[in-house]
């Protein structure tokens, strides 16, 4: 079968024909003035050079891509009602312009510059040594297809100026991890000089060490190890990512003790160490008077939840303004109430299952305050009628402290829609939601 583009040129039947007719057809369903005869003409098309695609054995993206744009525009917009009969030469001449520009787009789709690779040969040299690598994944088998262009591919991020590979975002749901991704860090990785992002995450079969190889990737702003089964002691090669904001090393089986020199990352905004096997004491050089390697303030957020910390918190860690701080689910002692402030930014404090005690009448609730934990302590005083002008407190338990007196009632916070379980086992509080105040 041969389609005549109108322009005196057979184009064949091909993949790009198919592809091109489709995108003529969503060209005109998208335009404005659009007559019940052309909807019906256009929906020729569409379904033609939709069955020559599938005769052909066409699998390309931009298929689906079209299609579904025709889809929702073809939904979306109504034929414009009139009683104005379109005239054969009307129609002639529209259907003459669907023709030029099936033709345009035909020899567009069929040239060299529309079908040429976009990705930089040796990232993609470097990505296809990464699959080879995990030669046991179906996953990456099926979707890093060496006949396409890997900056379409899924976890595969691309700077539009440079088609330069930027990120590697290998990410898989918490709930649903994968586990055919089986093996250490391939040291492939380092072949990625432009890489910012990195991530492995959700992948529980990735174990050994963090490969020293990522230290080449001086691009790095995002590096994530979460959810995965990579082990040992935090390697001090990370502190040469100067350029790096957001270090997320969660729900691994990391070991020793949190380094000092993670203060030093002059542009961190995010820390994440939680849920590993993290022993120690917080270091004093998060943030210190006397040093000049302390985090910068405001601070990053500071997640160090479900490890197996002991000691006191550092005092100086007041001196930050994180909007977060996690620390929840260890063994400190101590003092915490620095960690408050009327005039700071904080958002969310989380300081349940400790040892922690001090008195939380004293301490200064910040307006900005969404979640507040600090359940199963040996927190004493009474709540602060502070809280209750906070805004949008959305979390909220005291549960399992030494706390007394009567629970502060009204207010924009509400607190006792809480209820019970937010406040009871404690000393001696009482009112409402607990049993009223003798």
């Amino acid at each position: 079968m041969v389609l005549n583009c109108g322009c005196g040129r057979g184009c064949g039947c091909g993949c790009n024909v198919a592809i091109a007719a489709l995108a003529a057809a969503a060209m005109r369903i998208a335009a404005v003035a659009v007559f019940d005869a052309n909807f019906s003409v256009v929906r020729r098309v569409i379904t033609n050079h939709t069955a020559i695609a599938a005769r052909c054995g066409c699998g390309d993206y931009r298929i689906s891509n079209i299609a579904a744009a025709i889809a929702v525009a073809d939904r979306n917009l109504k034929p414009i009602n009139t009683t104005t009969l379109v005239s054969n030469q009307n129609i002639k001449t529209m259907m003459f312009g669907e023709s030029l520009v099936l033709c345009f787009l035909s020899l567009l789709l069929f040239s060299p510059f529309a079908t040429s690779e976009e990705c930089n040969p040796q990232d993609k040299k470097a990505l296809l040594q990464i699959k080879k690598h995990f030669n046991t994944s179906k996953t990456l088998q099926n979707i890093w297809n060496p006949k396409t262009d890997c900056c379409i591919w899924d976890w595969i991020d691309c700077d539009p100026s440079t088609n330069r590979v930027t990120g590697l975002v290998m990410t898989f749901d918490f709930n649903v991890p994968s586990t055919d991704i089986v093996g250490h860090i391939p040291s492939s990785v380092a072949q990625l000089p432009y890489l910012d992002h990195l991530e492995f995450n959700g992948l529980p079969k990735l174990t050994g060490t963090i490969n020293p190889v990522i230290s080449h990737l001086k691009h790095l702003k995002h590096l994530v190890i979460s959810s995965t089964g990579i082990s040992g002691t935090i390697p001090s090669f990370l502190s040469q990512f100067q350029n790096l904001e957001v270090l997320d090393l969660s729900r691994n089986s990391f070991t020793g003790t949190i380094p000092s020199w993670l203060s030093q990352l002059p542009k961190i905004t995010t820390l994440r160490l939680n849920d590993n096997k993290l022993t120690g004491q917080i270091p004093n050089s998060f943030s210190s008077r006397l040093s000049f390697s302390s985090f910068k303030k405001p601070g990053p957020d500071i997640y160090l939840s479900n490890n197996r910390l002991s000691g006191h918190i550092p005092a100086s860690l007041g001196q930050l303004d994180p909007e977060s701080i996690d620390l929840s689910g260890n063994k400190l002692e101590g003092d915490a109430s620095f960690l408050f402030g009327s005039k700071k930014r904080t958002q969310a404090i989380d300081l349940s299952r400790n040892l922690l005690s001090f008195d939380l009448s004293k301490v200064g609730v910040p307006k900005s305050l969404t979640f507040l934990h600090l359940d199963h302590n040996y927190i004493y005083g009474k709540v602060p009628q502070a809280l209750t002008k906070v805004d949008d407190l959305g979390r909220f338990n005291v549960s399992y402290n030494l706390l007394c007196g009567e629970i502060p009632q009204g207010g924009r916070a509400d607190l006792q829609r809480f209820g019970v379980l937010a406040f009871y086992h404690n000393k001696c509080l009482c009112g409402s939601p607990l049993p009223k105040c003798k």
